[in-house]
């Protein structure tokens, strides 16, 4: 099953809000003002977020008299314009250009964050790449001997340290060894949960000290795994951690189990972080590299 056809299952639930978009469309008039409040109601209700929805009519707007739109499939064409242009923001391909390269993961707990880790490696594994996990996340014992079964299931190296550890004597370790073995990728999981922001912000800051002082010129992309299904509190999520870890794209799981799936328009919108990967299924394989024009042409397909 190829990238569209996932990502146009793994969408069903959002879908069914499109169905009445679709709807809406067929009693378009440019003059209509019915027709932008009930757009703009259909695109919260997707949990595109209110300004995002805003700022999507306010462009509807704009495009209906600038490109003279005044059929209903014109103006559905040019909402596809626009939403797909929302979510071509930063770069949505990993960065790993150096050996070896980085990916921190970050993410509250709950939210798929290991298994994304041993999903993203396997995806690598089978990219030719060696690929060696480090189990920063020293604070839950699951947390590790999770990540061991998915090194163990993807092929993968792995650093682990007792629980309670100092988590960034895992990192330092994990790149000397990764160093010693010639591994292409260094990917770390962190804690979902730490007792306050303060706590959360100097674990974060003093393992990326420590990347830079190590690898000074390596590639390092900071990821955040969201959980499709909480909507706007992801979003709010999102924001503290981009101002606590310098985040450089999201990965959004469980985006077939919720009809928010919008919240893809407001990470883009309001954070201007691209979405890197979504996760449409339970499957190794249902870890999707994002592709904003299919998801956009799966919504309304």
């Amino acid at each position: 099953m190829g990238f569209f056809d996932k990502i146009f299952t793994g969408l069903s639930k959002t879908k069914a809000n499109m169905v009445e978009l679709e709807e809406l469309f067929q009693d378009y008039a440019p003059d209509n003002e019915d027709f932008y409040d009930d757009l703009e109601e259909l695109l919260v209700l997707s949990d595109v977020g209110a300004s995002t929805a805003e700022s999507i009519c306010k462009e509807m707007r704009k495009a209906t008299w600038v490109d003279r739109y005044r059929k209903g499939y014109e103006a559905r064409e040019g909402l596809i314009k626009i939403l797909t242009k929302i979510l071509n923001v930063g770069e949505p391909t990993l960065k790993l250009e150096t050996k070896p390269s980085v990916i921190l993961m970050v993410g509250v707990n709950g939210v798929g964050k290991t298994t994304t880790i041993g999903k993203l490696s396997a995806q690598l594994k089978s990219e030719g790449k060696s690929v060696l996990l480090a189990a920063g996340d020293t604070f839950r014992a699951a947390a590790g001997e999770q990540l061991n079964i998915w090194a163990e299931r993807s092929g993968a190296d792995i650093v682990r340290h007792e629980e309670g550890s100092d988590p960034a004597a895992v990192v330092y370790d994990s790149i000397c060894a990764a160093k010693a073995r010639g591994s292409d990728v260094i990917i770390i999981d962190t804690a979902g949960r730490l007792h306050n922001k303060a706590n959360l912000m100097n674990e974060l800051s003093k393992m990326r000290r420590i990347i830079d002082r190590e690898l000074p010129d390596a590639s390092v992309e900071t990821l955040m795994v969201l959980d499709a299904t909480t909507g706007q509190n992801g979003l709010i999520q999102a924001k503290e951690f981009l101002n606590t870890a310098g985040l450089t794209g999201i990965v959004l799981t469980k985006l077939d189990g919720t009809a928010k799936g919008g919240i893809v328009f407001a990470i883009a919108n309001e954070l201007s972080l691209p979405v890197k990967y979504v996760g449409v299924g339970e499957g190794m394989d249902d870890l999707l590299p994002f592709e904003p024009t299919t998801f956009v042409e799966a919504l309304f397909k």
